[in-house]
This record gives C-alpha cells, structure tokens and sequence, in this order.
C-alpha cells in the first residue's frame, strides 16, 4: 500500500506519516511546501519528499496513484487575519486534493477538520449542531467540511473522512512555536523554572488529545464504511490548573499558577467532545489520559 500525507512536515501529518512508515511498513509521500512545517520534524523519515503547495497542481504526476491521502496541510495560525489567504490554502487547496483524488480515482480521503468549527457552541460538542466559528480559521475549516459532503454527494463511491481535532498536544509540535499547545507553553514555564502563567482562575476546560491518540483515529478512518465527519477528542474537558497538576507530577516540581486577567471577550471558556459518532464510525476509543499523556510527552521532551 501508498499513501500520501500533505502537510507531512507538520506536526499531525508527520505522526501520521511515520506512523505508516514504521508501524504498518507501508510506503509513504510526503507533500509538504515548508511554509510552516520543519524539516526537522522528518529527521529519520525513509518516505519520498515533494516540496510543492497543495494549491498547485504540478504534483500531481509526481505522485500519482496512492491507496488513500491523509490530508493535513493547512494555515493552522488561528490568529492569521489575512481572510483571502487562510480561504485560499485551506478551502482551495483541499478542492485540488479531492480533484487529485478524482484524476487517480483514490476512494480514500481523510483530513483534517475543527473543534473550531464549534466556536463557543454547548457542550459535549456534536456533529450535527451548527457551525459558529469565531475565526476565519473555523470558518475554513467547517466550509471544507461543506465542499467534502458535497464531493461525496457528487461522488458516491468515494470515502472522505474529515476529523474534528480538538487540543492536540505531543511530540512534533516544538517547531510551531508560540503556536503549540498550552501544554508545551506550561511546560516550558516551569522547565525554565518560573510559576505558570494561566487566565484567571485556571478553570478553563479545554478537551485536550493526545497526539497517539489522533493518529490512531485517522489510521481507524481508512476503515469506515461511509463518508462521515467525526470529533477527534477525548470526550473529557479537563482545566487549566490540572494540565499543571499534571506537568508538575511529571517533571517532579512543585510550581503554583499564577493567574492574570484574560484580554478576550471571544475566548473559549470550555471545549469537550462528543464521541458517540468517532465510536460508531470509526471504532474510535481513546485510550490516553490527560495525565498519561502528559507523562509520555515529558518523557520525550526530556530527551531532546
């Protein structure tokens, strides 16, 4: 089996990638222009490389036939208010894989949708509850989540999995620098010593996942039976403060929160995933705990 992860630079699409690679031995392409992925995050990487942008269409010959694409490459900068461009990249782009994916008649599509889609919407979060995104980000990604159902729609025999990825955290995701999970921020806090810096009062829930477990639903994906969109959480809303119970159980220190005034009247307060839909369609069970998860990942940045 091929297959092609976009945006296999990145942090998700070079999990994936490597996952496919070494645990499943199956043969990879990578497609990936380095706008925001780095090299570094391929280090070891035995898979084929082509250096293009999804909006081109020039690579397409280069790869040619594949057994499924897992489609990642996006702008993910939720503060980029360049709203042309974020539509652009992430609405235009994923139109010319599905059109790649039609040439090459490749029945399998899985990518990367939103827990933005939902805004500040109730929670558990569900599926079929309407799109109320409070960036162009969002907005991208739940107007892919459109175009996907109508390609299915015009193109029955097909399968297009989009995932709603909620807080992923984990390995991978250093290079994004200010843009990585709140988890890695804390965590370099209190590496460098210094108390943990978080909205007042540190109850803030967000449903963070760790990024085994992501992979593992896309990997599920390749399976369904349908076409279907699905949440790619953990089904549980954890807070501020324990992410820093947990860092502090795990790096051994004994550091306090210390809470500041929150600037942003659109923040989200709470995110939590319904999974009733990932388990019907996708058999899909997280198996990592907030703090599990936290544990394995310091385990990893403590050897960098």
């Amino acid at each position: 089996m091929k297959y092609l992860v976009t945006g296999g630079a990145g942090f998700v699409g070079s999990n994936i990638a490597f996952s496919l690679l070494n645990e499943r031995k199956e043969k990879v392409v990578v497609l990936d222009d380095f706008s925001s992925g780095n090299f570094k995050n391929l280090l070891g990487f035995g898979g084929d490389i082509i250096a293009d942008s999804i909006l081109s269409p020039l690579w397409w010959e280069k790869i040619g036939k594949v057994d499924a694409v897992f489609h990642e490459a996006a702008i993910t900068d939720t503060t980029v208010t360049d709203q042309k461009k974020m539509m652009e990249v992430n609405v235009e782009g994923f139109k010319n894989v599905l059109n790649f994916a039609l040439k090459y008649d490749i029945r399998t599509l899985v990518y990367a949708s939103s827990a933005a889609t939902y805004g500040r919407g109730d929670c558990p979060m569900r599926e079929e509850q309407p799109a109320t995104p409070e960036n162009v980000y969002g907005f991208s990604k739940a107007i892919m989540d459109n175009v996907a159902g109508e390609f299915c729609a015009r193109n029955p025999k097909f399968k297009v999995v989009g995932l709603r990825y909620f807080n992923v955290y984990g390995p991978g995701e250093y290079y994004k620098g200010k843009f990585a999970s709140m988890i890695y921020q804390l965590y370099l806090q209190m590496k460098a010593g210094r108390n943990p810096r978080v909205f007042k009062y540190g109850e803030q829930s967000r449903d963070f996942v760790y990024i085994k477990d992501v992979v593992r639903i896309n990997l599920n994906a390749l399976d369904a039976e349908s076409s279907c969109v699905c949440n790619a959480g953990t089904g549980k809303a954890e807070s501020f403060n324990y992410v820093i119970d947990c860092l502090n159980k795990a790096m051994k220190t004994d550091l306090s929160p210390e809470y500041f005034d929150n600037p942003y009247d659109f923040f989200q307060n709470r995110t939590q995933a319904d999974l009733r839909r990932a388990k019907a369609n996708l058999d899909y069970r997280p198996e990592w705990s907030l703090e599990d998860g936290v544990t394995d990942y310091v385990k990893t940045m403590e050897k960098k």
